[in-house]
């Protein structure tokens, strides 16, 4: 029967050559050959010290036009919060993935001892490692870490953090002329330098668009996590003089103040929020500072903008254009005014608010997000949109639900830290800050958006704040030794 065995032999020849194919196929994924082809890359931006002064998000002074762009592409998070209202702990937070509760970086922290604060960091994966297990290259520029990557966990980096460059004297405000000084501060404001190109913003951007540039010349043997991080409007509110132009003092509409907004607060909350190195508000009314303020921290956001416009045109125009995920985020939002402070620390919602966008293949444009949501999310948001098995260590929760359905119901609120035992809860109605006294502060954002109304003594708020308790960390670890903070009397004494 030679027909029955020519057709033996061709299956045979078949199942011979599946095993080949399936063994190839193996031995492709083992070292991500396939993946690469499979797998999204990812452009990761941060903006450093932006608060909800973009136009997306209603700001009338923001202009905003590549961000409001990235907004049109994807999902704008508008009740997105920061896990600490400072720079450090809420970066290292993001790329352990843990809380700072956990850890126990509640203060600033140099990006070498971030594995060094305490077992729980130790023991943490940091982002960009954790995608380098999983088959991906690691590329970075500018303010990632709090120190850029001094703690090298990129495969290849440009240069770090540079608030620069500065004039020889400052323009308008030193804390040294106060005798109430504690702590420094870079804040300043003015115009300077003459062009873009002495900015470290416009050589970050330039770096990521080289980059960007290389990597589409050549062989892709591993999909990308490109990572951009900007500056301004991180103090000093230095720009050329084109970004004030921008926003004429004229124009300007200042932002809410009440001038008894403090009498309400315990005295924890007035000690914890003060920061005494910052310009006083009573100092900037009587000399009229506060617009010029406000145009240079505008100026500053709007330089920032456009280089992010930058990238986006550059991947616009690559091949990577309809294979890569972005996501934009800032590290915590800060005051220009409200509740009487130039200032980011504090448990109040204007320093954690961030601006948080999310855009990339197979996402909906043009949608927003109401639910409360936290930088903690976006380590396994990561790993859920790009296919990779979760982190369990990650004490956030995926955003995935709410990007494919903004409606989704989502149970998290927000939570941020700042100092052992201080948090505060948000909710999609209202914030609830607990401090380690036993102290508290409540406000109901549905007809106090401005938080001027302290309605935690208040006997119907009895039933809220035990909701909310409930919703604390576990965990409050103390202070790790790496952790520090010198910017107000409070701090000084509890991080030491």
């Amino acid at each position: 029967m030679p027909g029955l065995q020519g057709i033996r032999s061709r299956d045979r020849s078949r199942s011979i050559g599946g095993i080949l194919f399936f063994a190839l196929l193996l031995l492709l994924l083992s070292t991500g050959g396939v993946r690469s082809i499979e797998r999204s890359n990812v452009l990761f931006i941060v903006i450093d010290d932006l608060n909800g002064y973009v136009s997306c998000l209603g700001d009338p002074n923001a202009k905003t036009p590549h961000l409001d762009r990235l907004a049109k592409r994807g999902v704008l998070f508008t009740n997105a919060h920061c896990q600490a209202p400072i720079c450090g702990p809420s970066r290292a937070s993001l790329m352990t993935g843990l809380l700072p509760s956990t850890t126990g970086i509640y203060g600033q922290i140099k990006d070498t001892q971030i594995k060094h604060a305490s077992k729980a960091a130790r023991e943490a994966t940091l982002l960009p490692d954790f995608l380098e297990n999983h088959g991906y290259a690691t590329y970075g520029c500018g303010k990632l870490f709090h120190n850029g990557d001094r703690a090298r966990v990129f495969d290849e980096f440009g240069h770090g953090t540079n608030f620069g460059p500065k004039p020889a004297k400052r323009f308008a405000y030193d804390p040294d002329w106060f005798e109430t000084r504690i702590g420094r501060t870079q804040t300043d404001w003015g115009v300077f330098p003459e062009t873009d190109e002495k900015m470290p913003d416009h050589q970050t951007a330039d770096w990521i668009l080289a980059k960007l540039e290389a990597l589409s010349k050549e062989p892709k043997t591993k999909p990308f996590f490109l990572a951009a991080g900007f500056c301004r409007p991180h103090v000093p509110w230095y720009v050329p003089q084109k970004w004030f132009d921008r926003h004429p003092l004229a124009d300007l509409k200042m932002p809410p103040y009440k001038v008894d907004d403090w009498d309400d607060l315990p005295n924890i909350s007035k000690r914890v929020n003060a920061a005494p190195a910052m310009p006083p508000m009573d100092w900037v009314l009587e000399n009229k500072h506060w617009p010029s303020i406000l145009q240079a921290y505008l100026a500053s956001t709007t330089f920032a903008d456009h280089q992010v416009g930058k990238l986006l045109d550059a991947l616009d125009a690559s091949p990577f254009a309809k294979n890569t995920f972005i996501i934009l985020w800032t590290d915590h939002g800060y005051h220009v005014g409200e509740k009487g402070r130039f200032a980011k620390q504090s448990l109040w919602k204007q320093a954690s608010r961030v601006p948080l966008i999310i855009a990339g293949p197979e996402i909906e444009s043009d949608r927003r997000a109401n639910a409360p949501v936290q930088l903690l999310d976006l380590y396994p948001t990561l790993a859920d949109l790009l296919g990779l098995p979760p982190n369990p260590e990650n004490e956030g929760h995926s955003l995935r639900p709410l990007i494919e359905n903004t409606e989704s119901s989502w149970g998290h609120p927000a939570i941020t830290t700042y100092g052992p035992g201080n948090h505060a809860i948000q909710t999609a109605t209202h914030r609830y800050i607990h401090y380690e006294d036993g102290s508290a502060e409540l406000y109901d954002h549905r007809v106090d958006p401005n938080e001027w109304e302290n309605i935690a003594s208040a006997p119907s708020s009895d039933g809220m704040i035990e909701q909310l308790k409930a919703l604390l960390p576990k965990t409050n670890v103390p202070n790790a030794k790496h952790s520090s903070y010198d910017f107000n009397d409070y701090f000084i004494e509890v991080l030491r």
